[in-house]
């Protein structure tokens, strides 16, 4: 069984004079907005700052002056954001960033970065820049072209995990694994004391957490199938300091991280990025809007040979 584990992420902020998105929009409105990207909300948590939605696909958080939604699988995440537009208007809009990661089989899916920024430069001026080389790992970020500037302490990071170790995975697919246990599994005790946890346990595999305290959050989505593994962790809170014991959990392959404002990313990542992994990219570029980005993607080097995958030739696959 195969599923689509990288993300397609935008974020949206809003004028505050003349929209608070906590207050003056319905669950409904929220619903129909997932629902335009082919993805249903599974439950919500909230507190005073942010609500939470889980999602069939991913997650949606909801600020008052901001709102954050991650899609998977097969969706299309600009059908959303035209709902959006085409509801509020495009004026609301106080800035756009709109984000998507290379996936395991791109020619499943029902649009491309560049499909998708054609349809959003409809509605919103941008500028448009890959991170990370094409044959490789990399992250397309697409961003209104206006005259936003980011605050420096506007800070996020993204952790992006890939071929999780052949215990982790299966550990992660054993028949009626619970939410608790994979809440142990993950050490989300240890990782996020004090936050408020809403999580769903997918058949016959996959897991979804959200988790939010005060006005922080972290959002952690699991597709554990061995032949393509996928671990994604997005959050406010540093998650490079959380490094070494996310990859003692999982101890993938390669993993990619991508961080917006973090001024200090390289002693960082050189405190908590182990020596055993070595970078494959290194990349940090200031955009017009003033996000600080960078991106680097490691790998595990392989030290000795392995087999040739054999495939299925009968029957449907999504290599062939």
């Amino acid at each position: 069984m195969f599923f689509e584990g990288s993300e397609k992420k935008v974020e949206i902020l809003v004028h505050q004079n003349q929209l608070s998105l906590l207050n003056d929009l319905s669950d409904d409105f929220w619903s129909e907005l997932v629902n335009r990207c082919n993805a249903q909300i599974l439950s919500s948590i909230s507190n005073d700052k942010c609500k939470a939605f889980l999602l069939s696909e991913s997650s949606l958080f909801v600020w008052d002056d901001y709102f954050l939604i991650l899609t998977c699988g097969e969706t299309n995440l600009v059908n959303s954001v035209k709902y959006f537009i085409e509801e509020l208007g495009v004026n609301t809009i106080k800035h756009l960033t709109y984000q998507r990661k290379n996936e395991y089989f791109s020619h499943a899916q029902p649009s491309c970065f560049g499909d998708d920024v054609k349809q959003l430069a409809k509605y919103i001026p941008g500028r448009a820049m890959r991170f990370g080389a094409m044959d490789s790992h990399h992250t397309f970020v697409f961003h209104q072209d206006n005259q936003f500037k980011a605050c420096i302490d506007d800070k996020t990071y993204e952790f992006f995990a890939y071929q999780i170790s052949q215990d982790a995975s299966n550990h992660l697919t054993k028949p009626g694994l619970t939410a608790h246990d994979i809440r142990t599994f993950l050490k989300l005790d240890e990782l996020i004391p004090d936050f408020q946890l809403d999580d769903f346990v997918f058949e016959p595999y996959g897991y979804s957490v959200n988790a939010i305290y005060d006005n922080k959050y972290l959002t952690v989505h699991v597709t554990p199938q061995s032949d393509s593994s996928y671990v994604s962790f997005e959050s406010n809170i540093n998650l490079i300091e959380l490094i070494p014991i996310i990859l003692q959990i999982l101890e993938p392959a390669s993993f990619d991280l991508l961080s917006y404002n973090e001024t200090e990313f390289k002693t960082l990542t050189n405190k908590n990025v182990p020596n055993r992994y070595v970078s494959q990219s290194l990349i940090q570029q200031t955009l017009t809007n003033g996000f600080l980005v960078n991106f680097a993607n490691y790998i595990l080097p392989t030290q000795g040979f392995s087999s040739a995958t054999e495939l299925d030739i009968s029957g449907d696959n999504h290599e062939l």
